[in-house]
């Protein structure tokens, strides 16, 4: 017999009471202290009578954080072989055996090793979180999916090791680890950062005043960000008439399409909200007509937008403007999100016929248009 959706909705009420609490600490780079706050933490903790154990934390030698580590309850790390090398990983199996109150989990973006129960280290945190266990983490803002191009504007290097946006959004708390920039470049000239033979080409890299000015901003935006967030979801204000949902449109332009998407959850994250990414497949895009390579990207991309919490919508129509006006309409949806002006997408509405309809349309149903740069 099926669950009614009263039933499903007090399911779910049991299941988020049961549920690990989960708190983030994130900074603007490494150095700033996460992995020590997070043990600091730990001892608090463990002074309080919490069940508290280390699952895996990264000292990377440096003397005051494996002094702050001792005399906390350690879960051993599995050991395996990969590629001929003896690795050490976290036991994801042993801590959900264990089953401690509270672990801590360091190196949130981390890629598990080939082989291992989840891809990613944040997908072993939701694990334990659904299993019960409240989770401590720490991760850096570089490694967040909706920044992925700031940072890489920023520090001219794209990161590879990503948290999809969602996982910051489950967090309960979110705490920004935070230094100024000479703070910082004189942690790394004492050593207290890197060995001393990286110091050097640190400091003509990354840790440049300007570089770490610019993260820490968007460190400090961040966790504001989340802060305001959560204030819109649990304390809504009563002028609020309609819930914000937005609609990422895309094309299979690889990299104009992954800008959209991350904006796109950007706004989405701020407000809380619902979203989809909507693709219109033209007679010219069918499948015996695409190219394998842009197949490759459009299916990247759907799995990029599922990541970071999209609804994904994909409709056949000869005519882009009418199919973003339909599934609009079908999803409720506030704001629609294309690309800039000179981009394809945008060219092709303006090409047809129906744009000033799709505006009349669009104005008569109080849908918002953002063209992201």
């Amino acid at each position: 017999m099926p669950e009614t959706p009263e039933q499903q909705h007090f399911l779910e009420l049991i299941r988020q009471s049961r549920r690990g609490k989960f708190k983030i600490y994130i900074g603007m780079s490494a150095g700033v202290g996460k992995t020590y706050r997070m043990l600091q933490e730990a001892h608090t903790l463990v002074r309080n009578g919490v069940d508290v154990q280390i699952g895996y934390v990264e000292t990377h030698k440096r003397k005051e954080t494996e002094a702050l580590a001792e005399g906390l309850p350690l879960i051993p790390r599995r050991r395996l072989f990969y590629k001929g090398k003896e690795l050490d990983e976290m036991d994801l199996q042993a801590i959900l055996n264990i089953h401690p109150e509270v672990v801590v989990v360091d190196e949130l973006a981390h890629t598990n090793i080939e082989g291992s129960a989840n891809e990613k280290r944040w997908q072993d945190v939701l694990q334990l979180l659904d299993a019960g266990i409240s989770v401590i983490s720490a991760v850096n803002i570089q490694h967040i999916e909706g920044l992925n191009e700031d940072v890489k504007e920023i520090t001219g290097v794209e990161v590879k090791e990503r948290i999809p946006d969602k996982v910051i959004r489950m967090a309960d708390e979110v705490v920004n680890i935070d230094l100024t920039a000479d703070e910082l470049i004189a942690r790394l000239r004492e050593g207290k950062i890197y060995a001393p033979d990286k110091i050097a080409t640190a400091l003509a890299n990354f840790f440049q005043a300007e570089k770490i000015l610019q993260l820490r901003e968007l460190a400090l935006k961040e966790v504001a960000s989340q802060v305001e967030g959560k204030i819109e979801r649990e304390l809504p204000r009563s002028s609020r008439t309609r819930a914000e949902r937005f609609m990422a449109c895309i094309s299979s332009n690889h990299h104009v399409a992954r800008m959209v998407i991350r904006k796109t959850a950007r706004l989405s994250a701020y407000y809380g909200s619902r979203w989809y990414v909507l693709y219109v497949q033209t007679p010219k895009e069918s499948g015996d007509r695409i190219g394998l390579s842009a197949q490759r990207h459009l299916i990247n991309n759907f799995k990029l937008a599922t990541e970071l919490g999209a609804e994904l919508v994909r409709v056949e129509n000869s005519d882009i403007a009418l199919g973003i006006i339909q599934v609009a309409e079908e999803k409720k949806v506030t704001t629609i999100c294309i690309g800039k002006p000179h981009l394809s997408l945008l060219n092709v509405i303006l090409r047809t016929a129906v744009f000033n309809r799709l505006l009349r349309k669009l104005q008569k149903a109080d849908i918002d248009i953002v063209i992201l740069s």
